[in-house]
């Protein structure tokens, strides 16, 4: 296994939302109306989002990479344009359920696995519970085994659970320098300030669709809980997969350590990458080097 360190002068390359979504489509499963987005053809490669985003996060990989892969972005559970029935089960596990099935829909049997955030968590799930239909892994800073919620994400969950989350949102959304301040989201983003209003609407916007909306991204904020990652380290640590590793040194929620934890417990794990001085959401704010890292492990690893 390798590591290595990547720098770069960053920066949010603005894809517009409305055009980014003309490649919208809809699936039906038993998990519901399963929203997601698809450019490009050859091998399946699925991405994942983490909590209060959607497939946008992603817009920078199904735009770039559709010559190599068909890229599909979806959007989980309780989240996007992605629609649940009335209190059925959306906590992570769900989700990762969700995805299988999505696939049965789609008829794709195996996928490159791209997960970030809580949905990076969601992949670790999938991989440990359907480790036949994933051709490679990788995880970028995620909830990983006893870190979820991460500790600094905690006030904002608690928040959830007192009934606070419609007006926070609100006022994210009348004033989006909120969305970019240190108390909410900035942290999150080397370069909150580069942050486009477009990019905030079209993450927040549909929780407020609807009581019904806002009610089923409140179910999945107050089920999270690191028993779902817990229960699964045996069978992760059986994951074959070829897995790349690929990790923000400046994330406040996700520290490097646990870079260290997923590639020592995942056998797959060929490659271990730091991205110094990023955030989180480094896949929307270094593109190019991202892409660069999984153009490279999807052509080690090309399906024969």
């Amino acid at each position: 296994m390798r590591t290595e360190i990547a720098r770069s002068q960053p920066g949010e390359i603005i894809v517009n939302g409305k055009d980014f979504f003309s490649r919208q489509h809809k699936l039906d499963t038993p998990s519901g109306r399963i929203s997601y987005v698809e450019y490009g053809k050859g091998p399946v490669a699925l991405f994942v989002h983490g909590v209060l985003l959607n497939s946008y996060l992603w817009r920078h990989q199904l735009t770039r990479l559709g010559e190599v892969r068909r890229c599909i972005a979806v959007d989980l559970l309780a989240h996007g344009d992605t629609e649940v029935a009335a209190e059925q089960d959306v906590s992570v596990t769900a989700n990762a359920h969700a995805l299988a099935q999505f696939l049965d829909a789609l008829g794709v049997d195996k996928v490159d696995l791209v997960g970030n955030d809580s949905g990076g968590g969601i992949c670790q799930i999938f991989a440990a519970l359907y480790p036949q239909r994933i051709r490679t892994l990788v995880l970028t800073n995620c909830d990983t085994h006893d870190n979820w919620p991460p500790e600094p994400f905690k006030p904002f969950v608690s928040m959830v659970a007192a009934g606070g989350l419609s007006g926070t949102l609100q006022a994210m959304l009348a004033d989006k320098a909120i969305y970019r301040s240190p108390q909410a989201l900035g942290p999150a983003y080397e370069h909150p300030e580069a942050v486009s209003d477009d990019t905030i609407e079209t993450y927040l916007r549909p929780f407020l669709r609807s009581p019904e909306r806002l009610h089923d991204i409140e179910r999945f904020i107050n089920a999270f809980d690191n028993r779902h990652t817990i229960e699964i380290e045996d069978r992760l640590k059986r994951v074959q997969a070829p897995t790349l590793i690929a990790w923000a040194t400046d994330d406040i929620y996700f520290d490097v350590k646990w870079s260290h934890w997923l590639a020592d417990a995942i056998p797959g794990t060929q490659k271990r990458i730091e991205f110094d001085a990023a955030r989180i959401f480094f896949p929307e704010e270094r593109p190019d080097e991202f892409n660069r890292e999984l153009e490279a492990h999807w052509s080690a690893n090309a399906p024969a």
